[in-house]
């Protein structure tokens, strides 16, 4: 049922993806968007996956390469860091990522960036990473880091692909054709570096409250609306040989 139903909104809402070559022509930082083990590592919280998953631990492996070799590289990265107050809920979710648990930490193959200097880490308390950047002198962090590193592309991976993810490519996209985040140009989704949950129709109809979340499909539709708004969506993404 749920192949039949993929297939035909591939049909009705084609999605063409380009490829990327990455190069010092263009200076590019990486976003890292959630890559907890409070969405990522299984039976780690309320809203991490119960069993092996083949999107979100594909979705981990991916951003762990392109963060070594951008830091191989020096080139800049910021990573989000879902992080919750324990008596601040965020409803329609139930509490998860509790700041100072282990849910709230980048997933083990990640934990790496803690000490990097490469990397810039930022919690956020809020689905959207653009407005959970916003600190209380009234700046932006994220905002900050792209001017201070004159960024002109951003290659954003994480999850999940329709809410956090979503959420944040269509801020930053907004703010950059407001001319907020100049020099920024490029906003670039790397499609199998994404993942989102899934929750089947015969789940969540025992869940009071709960919608069907199947994860093919929401992928998908969130990296379809994301390219809706001015996004690049790439499949591939590779670097560029230096010419000697």
């Amino acid at each position: 049922m749920v192949s039949a139903t993929i297939d035909l909104l591939k049909k009705d809402l084609p999605l063409e993806e380009g490829s990327l070559v990455l190069s010092q022509e263009v200076k590019s930082g990486l976003v890292l968007v959630d890559v907890v083990n409070g969405f990522c590592t299984i039976g780690a919280g309320n809203l991490a996956p119960m069993q092996p998953d083949k999107q979100i631990s594909d979705m981990v492996e991916k951003s762990v390469r392109l963060a070594r070799l951008f830091c191989e590289k020096k080139w800049p990265i910021f990573a989000f860091i879902d992080s919750h107050h324990p008596d601040i809920p965020e409803p329609p979710y139930p509490p998860h990522c509790i700041s100072g648990t282990d849910e709230a930490r980048l997933v083990p193959a990640l934990q790496w960036l803690e000490i990097e200097p490469n990397a810039t880490l930022k919690r956020k308390d809020c689905i959207d990473g653009f407005l959970g950047s916003i600190e209380k002198d009234g700046s932006n962090s994220f905002v900050d880091w792209v001017k201070n590193n004159q960024i002109k592309a951003i290659l954003v991976v994480g999850i999940c692909t329709d809410i956090c993810v979503l959420d944040f490519v269509c801020s930053t996209l907004s703010a950059r054709n407001r001319r907020i985040l100049t020099p920024l140009e490029d906003v670039i989704v790397y499609s199998s570096a994404c993942a989102t949950f899934d929750l089947p129709v015969h789940v969540a109809r025992n869940i009071n409250g709960a919608l069907a979340h199947p994860q093919d499909v929401m992928h998908h539709i969130g990296l379809y609306m994301a390219k809706g708004r001015g996004a690049r969506i790439v499949s591939e993404v590779s670097f560029a040989v230096p010419v000697i």
